[in-house]
């Protein structure tokens, strides 16, 4: 098979996967949009936290919150924060307590009762995510989930859990960033419904 016919495979297969999750996610991303909506509304910020390609996600989708998705509507800035972007408090946390406990720290120094976790981990067994939850419910946080097809261990410690219906790490992280973005979209409608413009 030529690069060609493998690429128009791997898209054909990124786009049934989200075919797929148009129907079988659809309840747990609206009640993530709900959670978002509801801290936020109350003064809260929304954290998150992930490794390696899912600290990028992190980042990406703190920043969508922060700033704004789309350049199409204006509104407040909104509290949002990745726990991966300070490299001082990794490398203290992780040279003084290990790295299954940084963004732990980060949580209890950080996290207030009414603010939303959202922990991205591909198998949802990575320990420092794991942390981060026990953290987050010992705040009072409430914690979002982004995993794959099983959630592993952390599925059941979340208040909600988007499981994108794979085992593959690459479409996994493909699916966590769209539903990302179109949550960020629908809060966006939500919170501020008169400033949205056709694109």
């Amino acid at each position: 098979m030529s690069e060609r016919d493998r690429f128009a495979v791997m898209m054909e297969r990124s786009a049934a996967l989200k075919r797929r999750i148009a129907v079988e996610l659809a309840d747990a991303v609206v009640a993530v949009v709900a959670a978002c909506e509801t801290s936020l509304r109350g003064g809260g910020k929304l954290m998150f936290c992930g490794n390696g390609g899912s600290a990028a996600d992190s980042q990406h989708l703190a920043t969508e919150m922060l700033i704004r998705l789309r350049g199409a509507v204006e509104r407040d800035s909104w509290p949002a924060l990745a726990l991966t972007l300070d490299p001082a408090a990794l490398t203290a946390g992780g040279n003084d307590y290990g790295y299954d406990r940084v963004f732990e720290r980060q949580i209890l120094g950080l996290g207030c009762r009414g603010d939303l976790l959202i922990a991205i981990s591909t198998s949802g067994r990575s320990p420092n995510i794991l942390r981060a939850i026990g953290a987050a419910r010992e705040k009072g946080l409430i914690v979002a989930g982004f995993t794959g097809r099983t959630g592993g261990d952390m599925a059941a410690l979340c208040d909600l859990c988007l499981h994108a219906p794979s085992d593959s790490t690459p479409l996994i992280q493909q699916i966590h960033i769209t539903a990302g973005h179109i949550i960020c979209g629908l809060v966006e409608e939500r919170l501020f419904p008169r400033n949205i413009r056709p694109e």
